[in-house]
Order: C-alpha cells, then sequence, then structure tokens
C-alpha cells in the first residue's frame, strides 16, 4: 500500500466496535488467533466499512443500497494517494478539484478525497439509483457546502460530456470500471474473490452468489469489458482535453494494458502507469495527459 495509507496496518477490532457496535457480530478469532471478519460475506464487510468510516473519517451517516457494490476502504484510500502524488508537481495554489467517473451508490471516493486532502469533488453516474444514493451519502457526511457535486449523466454512450460543464476545469479525473465482459464472467469472477478468501462457500445459485458479494450489472461488467470502456473512454477524453489534467482510471486486468496503451498512443497522449498492491491483489493506475 502507499505508505501515506491509514490502512497499512491490521484492522483495530476493539476501537472499530466501539464506534459502531454492529460491527462487533462478525468478529470472530481467526485461525491465527487474531479477530477478523468474514470477508466473502457482503454485510460483514459493510458494517467494517461503516465502521472504519467512522473511526477514521468521521462519517457516521454512510449507508448503500441493498445488492449495491460495497466498496474496500483501504484499496480506494490507496488510489486518492497515489493522485496526490501523481498531481503534487502540479497542484496550482487554488482549490483542486476531481471528477469521478461512475461515482455509484457509495460515493466512496469523493467522501475520502475530500476528507483526506479536501479536495472539491464531482461525481457522476448513469444509474438513478446511485445518484440518489451517492446524494445521501454526502449529504449524511457534513461536508462542506459545495465540495461534493453528484451528477447525473443522462447519456449512457457519454463519459465526459454532459458532465463537464464548459469553462469547467479539473486537475484529475478518476474511474473504477466495470471490468467483466458479461454477467457469466462477473460471477466467475465473484467465485474466484471467494476462493482468495480462504472460505468455503455454501452452494449457491448463480444469483445468490452475486447478490451476496454485491454489485448490480452497470458496476460489474459491461459490453467489452474493461478493455473496451477504457478506450472509449480515452477516445472521449480528447475532447475535453484542456479542461482536465491527467485522465486515471483503474485497471485491474494486466493483459489489457497493451490495448490501452496502442489506444494512447494511436491519439499522442503522454501516459504513466502506477502499480497498486493491496494484500494479494495486484491492480494500477493508469494516467494519461494530452500536451
Amino acid at each position: 500500500m502507499h505508505p501515506n495509507n491509514i490502512h497499512r496496518d491490521s484492522y483495530d477490532f476493539d476501537a472499530l466496535t466501539k464506534v459502531h457496535a454492529q460491527l462487533a457480530e462478525h468478529v470472530y478469532i481467526g485461525e491465527s488467533d487474531r479477530k477478523t471478519i468474514n470477508f466473502a460475506d457482503n454485510d460483514a464487510v459493510l458494517h467494517l466499512n461503516k465502521a472504519l468510516l467512522a473511526h477514521h473519517y468521521g462519517i457516521t451517516q454512510w449507508t448503500i443500497p441493498p445488492n449495491y457494490l460495497c466498496p474496500p476502504i483501504p484499496g480506494r484510500v490507496d488510489y486518492i494517494h497515489y493522485l496526490n502524488d501523481l498531481i503534487s508537481e502540479e497542484k496550482p495554489t487554488k482549490q483542486i478539484k476531481g471528477l469521478d467517473i461512475g461515482v455509484g451508490a457509495n460515493c466512496i471516493y469523493p467522501l475520502l478525497a475530500n476528507r483526506i486532502y479536501n479536495w472539491k469533488m464531482v461525481g457522476a453516474d448513469i444509474d438513478p439509483i446511485a445518484i440518489a444514493s451517492a446524494k445521501t451519502n454526502v449529504k449524511g457526511s457534513e461536508v462542506p457546502k459545495d465540495a461534493i457535486e453528484i451528477r447525473y449523466q443522462h447519456n449512457n454512450a457519454s463519459i465526459f460530456e454532459g458532465i463537464i460543464s464548459e469553462n469547467e476545469y479539473f486537475q484529475f479525473s478518476m474511474c473504477n470500471p466495470p471490468f467483466h465482459r458479461s454477467e457469466e464472467e462477473a460471477m466467475k469472477g465473484t467465485l474466484r474473490k471467494l476462493r482468495n478468501l480462504g472460505e468455503k462457500a455454501p452452494r449457491q445459485t448463480k444469483k445468490e452468489i452475486l447478490l451476496n458479494f454485491g454489485g448490480q450489472a452497470n458496476e460489474l461488467w459491461c459490453n467489452g469489458g474493461e478493455a473496451l470502456f477504457i478506450k472509449r473512454m480515452i477516445k472521449q477524453s480528447v475532447a475535453v482535453k484542456t479542461q482536465v489534467g491527467w485522465f486515471t482510471t483503474l485497471v485491474s486486468k494486466k493483459e489489457n494494458l497493451n490495448t490501452i496503451y496502442k489506444q494512447l498512443d494511436k491519439l499522442k497522449a503522454t501516459h504513466q502507469t502506477i502499480k497498486m498492491e493491496q494484500g494479494h491483489k495486484q491492480s494500477r493506475i493508469v494516467a494519461w495527459k494530452f500536451s
């Protein structure tokens, strides 16, 4: 993890259960004689997130609708710290403003970015339920007025158009794209995560597996998967290249990098890749800009 990530150490479950009592019912002594939770249990992870947000960031009214993605807080914090490194050499004296593409119902990136670095944030999404939930989370977090704005993307085919206003400037954009190509692929990915967590999952239907892990269709998969989504984002970024300092996105699948690099080189974009590791999970941020 990033050196500035406060979640580098083990979770202090005693402190966490003090700020969020509901977490206690999910805590048990694991094989290593240390307190833990079942990370394959979406409800347990939800209450862990509530506790982490309350204990470390003073966010006590955070929630998500049933069956929406429950993000791992340490990994989300990592992305924000690496973004800060990326823009640090170009930081203007004015307020930093960032754009989260696909903010989701959890609104986690804008909330954490504002709490950690006091950045102003705009979150965009195509899902009306996610938009309503994100706005509720912003209101419940009691952030300063106008610190976080949630915008609804009416056109599913557009990423930046209709979101970035004329003469508006962002120091960066960020995105955690849907990385599966189909529901079937998403289910297989979920099963792999469960196996990696070392949990013995009970026999379940495909629908039950997906619902237990959490996530809506637009959060988990899209036609062409991660690679095609990012290629489309790169193409559309050209139209707003003077309004965003650094465009960035998570890339979960290493095999997609060559396709992404070819698209960036074709459009003559300057780009770099930032590697990230959280436990056994390896990911990376691809960042690009135009001269």
